[in-house]
């Protein structure tokens, strides 16, 4: 157990390695308690929405999701969220990272003071248990009245769970299929006990913050504090797909003068190496003798069985299959530029 974002929180059960070959090969559950949830209601809850953050609030249908990011008035990443439409089109509901809360909820509470709405944090009224991989669907479904197969992926619905109402999501940060289930508070561990119950026959266990963040790692997604933070913008991270700029967003200007510019002259690649050596954060990424990035994360991976890390580097050393160095107490240590992500799995 160590702190993490203001929480006591498991780094692992079991070995780091062996716990992502479960979430592959079998399913893993998380306790993600950790994570913002805040509820937002009121006759402007869409506008404020389009004020807030990148994505284009207006055209997410009810009942499903869609990833986004605050920004600041310089377009540097405050932090990146998910925003939920309420299945019944009644308001919407926002999960931001734990270590941002704080700031996340001042940032939003600051903007919503030009609309009618109300921004409600409900962190501590809902608990939040997650369940991946490829058994996910049908361990929960066990537990679960409704029909988990036509829940579509970013898509999240009113169900009961254990006999008790609440919410459903179909979202993840594994690349793997999956559920997330927001507990009111006082059952989470009924639920969770329930879940490990009901997949106990097909290897259901419980997954730390290590194998996380391997296997979101591995499946390309960002990592606050890693690959996106307040140094950097949506653009040169490769989430520009996350921002849509028919709506008047903080940090949309400039956005805007970083796409007339051309960009920012780096950009976030994938690099796998051989090395015996793993690139971890902050080691220096040179090419030449020459620093031209640095590594942002860096993971043993189990399902490709190499290491892995992503990186910005300079635009023009960006192509996949170019040879560069990382330093490792200034010893070079070979790796290549690599498409990511590095994992997609079979749908």
């Amino acid at each position: 157990m160590v702190p993490f974002g203001g929480w006591n929180m498991p780094v692992q059960y079991r070995p780091i390695l062996d716990e992502a070959r479960t979430v592959r090969t079998k399913a893993g559950l998380f306790d993600l308690g950790h994570m913002g949830r805040v509820a937002v209601r009121g006759p402007q809850a869409e506008a404020f929405l389009q004020r807030l953050q990148t994505n284009d609030a207006a055209a997410i249908p009810p009942g499903r999701i869609r990833y986004s990011m605050i920004l600041n008035q310089e377009g540097l990443t405050q932090d990146d969220i998910l925003v939920y439409r309420n299945p019944r089109n009644d308001g919407f509901f926002v999960v931001i990272n734990a270590g941002n809360c704080a700031r996340d909820l001042g940032i939003m509470r600051d903007v919503a003071k030009g609309f009618d709405v109300v921004v409600d944090d409900q962190t501590h009224r809902l608990g939040m248990i997650a369940i991946q991989g490829p058994l996910s669907q049908q361990i929960t479904q066990r537990i679960t009245k409704g029909d988990l197969a036509a829940l579509k992926y970013y898509a999240w619905m009113e169900a009961t769970v254990c006999g008790i109402p609440m919410t459903l999501s179909r979202t993840g940060y594994t690349g793997e299929d999956g559920f997330e289930v927001y507990v009111p508070t006082g059952h989470e561990k009924q639920v969770w006990d329930a879940f490990l119950a009901a997949g106990s026959a097909d290897g259901l266990l419980p997954i730390g913050l290590g194998a996380r963040d391997t296997l979101r790692h591995e499946a390309g997604m960002p990592l606050y504090g890693h690959e996106i933070d307040e140094t950097t913008n949506p653009i040169e991270a490769g989430l520009d797909w996350a921002v849509k700029m028919n709506h008047d967003f903080v940090g949309r200007a400039a956005l805007e003068q970083v796409v007339q510019r051309g960009g920012t002259g780096r950009k976030l690649v994938g690099l796998t190496s051989t090395s015996k050596r793993c690139p971890r954060q902050g080691y220096p990424i040179v090419r030449g003798g020459q620093q031209i990035g640095h590594v942002c994360s860096g993971n043993i991976s189990p399902t490709l069985d190499t290491n892995i890390a992503t990186a910005y580097v300079r635009t023009e050393f960006a192509t996949v299959g170019t040879a560069l160095e990382f330093l490792v107490r200034d010893k070079a240590e070979p790796c290549v530029i690599a498409p990511l992500p590095f994992y997609k799995r079979a749908r």
